[in-house]
């Protein structure tokens, strides 16, 4: 997939297209199902399948104090949208002077002169546009004025409509099994991992831990199962703690991810600070507790890995944990 970061980067005369615009947080769901409608039109029309989305997010321009939190960053929704097999992505710098553009200016400079849009691919809840005026009337309309079709698309979903409010409102929750349902996925951090106070080595559970830049919405605070997926793509069976820890005074919130079943001889080339890791969460164990002493948490730390384990482990495995063939990581 070509991936443009502005009108300057598209190759002159490109097209035709069949364009999508949207923010896509998260790619759920129903953003796929879009998406795919997307790359089949393209491909009836013998044209290239274009989503449009912008960096930052509108809300985050326009009402910063009121914006919600992203469930992904641009790595990882580039990524997403790439492997809906779109061919090129088109992501605009939104300022408030790029806003000021009205429905048509934005149709004719990006869509018509830029794109060569042949057909736009849409929501019925399109707004676009100057003040948001813009809407799927409006697209027809200037549709019918520059020489480009109109395909909508009803929202989708299984009894509610996918969407990225109710993905947010499921990690909120802690909830991250309906997120993973919503978004067809495991709700994903990503991030570099830091050195942090070294607590998880010195109780015999060394965590990789996110450096608190990263790009995700951190979901409640407990422990979950998961994986830590590393920059080679390996995929670590986890568990993953989120919170302040109350146990222990003056910590933070973050979140460390606990690899489990490593093999007991090291692996020196192997090392995850430094790293871009993925962090993926897969079922909520437990909120997070204060525990009287460090036997006592201990001992829930080694209850909390044998749920991770039984968790991730796979269907018909035989009762083997899918983490007693990953290689080991050196991290806290």
């Amino acid at each position: 997939m070509q991936h443009w970061t502005g009108l300057e980067a598209v190759p002159a005369g490109f097209g035709p297209a069949v364009v999508t615009i949207g923010n896509f947080d998260g790619v759920h769901r129903g953003h796929c199902a879009v998406l795919r409608q997307l790359v089949g039109e393209a491909e009836r029309r013998d044209a290239a399948a274009v989503a449009i989305t912008f960096d930052p997010h509108p809300r985050q321009v326009h009402q910063p104090d009121q914006a919600p939190p992203l469930i992904m960053g641009l790595e990882d929704r580039t990524e997403l949208i790439a492997e809906c097999g779109v061919d090129a992505l088109l992501t605009l710098h939104y300022t408030l002077d790029f806003a000021q553009a009205t429905a048509q200016e934005f149709v004719e400079s990006v869509i018509v002169d830029a794109l060569g849009a042949c057909t736009v691919v849409i929501g019925h809840d399109v707004r676009f546009g100057c003040g948001n005026h813009g809407d799927f009337q409006t697209m027809v309309e200037l549709g019918r004025r520059y020489g480009f079709d109109v395909v909508g698309i009803d929202d989708v979903g299984s009894g509610r409509r996918w969407s990225s409010t109710w993905i947010r409102e499921s990690l909120a929750a802690g909830d991250v099994a309906t997120a993973a349902e919503v978004l067809g996925r495991p709700h994903r951090m990503r991030g570099e991992v830091v050195h942090g106070a070294a607590r998880g080595r010195e109780l015999g559970f060394p965590t990789a831990n996110l450096a608190p830049t990263a790009d995700g919405i951190i979901p409640a605070d407990g422990v979950y199962a998961g994986w830590l997926v590393d920059e080679a793509g390996t995929r670590w069976p986890a568990a993953i703690s989120v919170g302040s820890n109350p146990t222990f005074e003056g910590v933070g919130r973050q979140v460390e991810a606990h690899v489990i079943d490593r093999p007991d001889e090291p692996v020196e080339d192997f090392d995850l600070y430094g790293q871009r890791v993925g962090v993926e969460f897969v079922e909520r164990l437990r909120p997070m507790v204060a525990y009287r002493g460090v036997d006592a948490l201990i001992e829930q730390m080694n209850d909390d890995v044998a749920q991770a384990r039984a968790v991730l482990r796979p269907r018909g495995s035989g009762g083997e944990s899918t983490g007693e063939t990953a290689p080991a990581a050196r991290t806290e």
